[in-house]
């Protein structure tokens, strides 16, 4: 019983975990007016028939913290690149030099700072449901478990222990979040 337990507790914490891991990578396409070659992750080019993503065919790099540099491979992936660019829809205009794409990160508006400040936290709270949702499923667990033998004060150490988790984990989210929010209103 103690086995399936602690089975149940490493679980909830991989559960945790897994959410702040999205999280993480959740909050890194919401732009914060600072260039980023994450921003270009969504962007897939037609590579010889099939939807390869864009760092797989180029070199994306800052060059400084109002552009991104897109240096294809082979010089004949540029117009496919920059149309790749324009179809993901991602508020950019792809400028060209025959040599290297390069987009200009336009200075951010109050009020979009706001919307993504808006969007950060909306994130923030999705994390959290799934580290409650992690907590809930734990806490039933540990219940069938005692209906199965376990004695009640493992369960209630178990419960415990859980509720550890997920303070730890919503705290680890309130300080992801805020610091989105801080680098979003930075100018």
């Amino acid at each position: 019983m103690q086995e399936e337990a602690q089975l149940v507790l490493d679980d909830c914490k991989e559960r945790m975990e897994m959410a702040i891991a999205h999280l993480e990578k959740e909050l890194l396409h919401i732009r914060a007016g600072k260039a980023n070659p994450a921003m270009l992750d969504s962007v897939h080019v037609d590579y010889y028939g099939s939807l390869t993503p864009l760092n797989q065919v180029s070199n994306i790099s800052t060059p400084d913290p109002r552009t991104i540099a897109v240096q294809p491979w082979e010089k004949k992936m540029i117009p496919v690149i920059e149309k790749a660019i324009m179809a993901a829809n991602l508020g950019f205009n792809p400028d060209n030099n025959g040599e290297v794409i390069r987009i200009n990160i336009p200075p951010l508006t109050e009020e979009r700072r706001k919307g993504l400040v808006k969007q950060a936290r909306n994130e923030g709270e999705n994390a959290k449901i799934s580290i409650r949702t992690a907590r809930k499923n734990a806490n039933e667990e540990l219940k069938k478990l005692l209906k199965e033998g376990l004695p009640e004060d493992m369960q209630k150490d178990g419960e415990k222990e859980v509720q550890t988790y997920t303070d730890e984990f919503v705290k680890k989210i309130d300080i992801l979040v805020s610091a989105k929010e801080k680098d979003i209103m930075t100018i």
